[in-house]
């Protein structure tokens, strides 16, 4: 199942600008056909590693500020909530807000038509509670289709962590047997 998973993989050139590693059935015809010697092609799978691990590196950074993302878009979307069945029940809203550091006040808001969300880049911008909500659910269900792609991205990339270890293993292991092969010949000359 796990060839058959490979050969499958190895037929994808890339996914999302991430090469696609191949399988080496055959060393001896992937060496001729990529025109390298032994330590040029490992140093070459070596340099894709590197380069799969970098991409690793973000696109893990990308997941962990997603699911910190979602989190914070569900309060969101919360407090929205909390404001439309008090606007609902016409019932004023009592909460503590924070003056400076460490102070606190509380406040009575009996009008509450609106609110005000950060945008990022230092936009804050006033919506009404519907026009709220709807943005909230719309960035919510984006950035859970994005982390869903991302760990797409992410598992596409380790299997192809795993198929060019086995290639160096593999191209690495024909080397020592060839040398083995060569010595062997030379030894009964001697």
């Amino acid at each position: 199942m796990e060839i058959s998973a490979s050969a499958s993989t190895a037929a994808v050139t890339e996914r999302r600008g991430i090469p696609a590693a191949s399988f080496v059935e055959d060393v001896e015809t992937y060496l001729k056909q990529s025109g390298l010697d032994v330590n040029s092609s490992l140093g070459f799978l070596q340099e894709r590693l590197q380069q799969y691990r970098v991409v690793e590196m973000k696109l893990l950074a990308q997941q962990r500020d997603l699911q910190a993302k979602i989190p914070d878009i569900e309060k969101c979307l919360d407090v929205v909530a909390m404001l439309e069945a008090k606007k609902v029940a016409g019932e004023a809203l009592i909460t503590d807000f924070e003056v400076a550091e460490g102070i606190y006040s509380r406040a009575k808001v009996e009008d509450n038509d609106s609110v005000c969300l950060w945008l990022g880049a230092n936009v804050m911008l006033e919506y009404s509670l519907e026009e709220a909500k709807s943005l909230l659910e719309k960035n919510l269900e984006n950035a859970k289709a994005s982390l869903e792609v991302l760990v797409g991205d992410l598992q596409f990339l380790r299997d192809q962590v795993t198929i060019t270890q086995v290639t160096v293993a593999r191209v690495y292991n024909w080397d020592v047997h060839q040398r083995r092969i060569k010595q062997v010949v030379k030894e009964p000359e001697s």
